[in-house]
């Protein structure tokens, strides 16, 4: 059967699809095209059911009740750390309410999760556009005085200068006592149930061999050229492609139904 799966270039993604994309496991009956886009473009392309399969932030998943379900196999979910509001001077929760923070888009989990914490302090915050690779830049050269990070310059943000307002993921471990979800991986509902669960399995057997062939997987990631060394990619999957990746288990499950408000359908791998 043919089957598009449409990721991001981001480390994670990228590396726990190395096994499908590099050959290393077999498709069984599937033949696969790969689609790769920035994840704020596959959230709205999910809105049309697009691709069979699709990375998506798990903040749009209440857009697309009714078109996809989510796969166990392939969720980005951390304990105690996840996205970062930085800013160029040091600033409270209090000097925050009055700025405008730049944020990678609306339907991030990263956003969805600095919202509740701006309600958490009491309001909304004002926010404006900007890609997410830019972010960093963007506040260290002073266009805005807060960015939310997300991805790989979460690691660079000391490097460039910047001061830490909140990790969100701490926040929320702090707050809920579970780990913060990102984003995972969506298979649309209207397919039969048999090749969902089919897929999922094959799902699962790719992250797990990811795992397993690290470095080789690390060595597909950095093929996307995102100016990370091999080293901090290497750090980078390894904090988001974890035990949640290959299950989320109960704790990830509970974690995404308090991040969403909602309970998901899950097609287990």
């Amino acid at each position: 059967m043919k089957f598009t799966i449409a990721h991001s270039p981001d480390s994670d993604d990228a590396y726990m699809m190395a096994p499908l994309a590099l050959g290393w496991l077999d498709p069984e009956d599937f033949e696969i095209t790969f689609i790769r886009k920035d994840i704020e473009t596959l959230n709205a392309e999910a809105l049309e059911g697009r691709y069979d399969v699709t990375a998506i932030s798990f903040g749009v998943y209440p857009e697309l009740l009714g078109r996809y379900d989510l796969l166990t196999a392939g969720s980005s979910i951390q304990e105690g750390t996840g996205p970062l509001v930085v800013s160029g001077a040091p600033l409270d929760v209090n000097a925050l309410k009055g700025l405008t923070i730049a944020i990678p888009g609306r339907r991030t989990s990263a956003y969805l999760a600095m919202r509740k914490w701006c309600a958490e302090h009491g309001f909304e915050p004002k926010v404006e556009l900007v890609p997410f690779d830019q972010i960093l830049q963007a506040v260290a050269e002073g266009r805005y005085q807060a960015g939310l990070l997300i991805h790989e310059s979460q690691l660079m943000y000391h490097d460039a200068g910047l001061r830490l307002v909140v990790d969100l993921g701490a926040w929320w471990k702090h707050a809920y006592d579970l780990p913060l979800p990102m984003g995972g991986n969506a298979i649309r509902r209207d397919l039969p149930a048999d090749l969902k669960q089919r897929f999922a399995v094959l799902m699962r057997k790719s992250v797990e061999m990811a795992r397993a062939r690290h470095w080789e997987s690390v060595d597909y990631s950095q093929s996307f050229g995102r100016g990370m060394d091999r080293e901090m990619i290497g750090r980078y999957v390894n904090a988001w492609v974890n035990d949640f990746t290959v299950d989320p288990g109960p704790r990830g499950r509970e974690a995404v139904e308090k991040l969403l408000g909602l309970e998901p359908v899950w097609i287990q791998g």
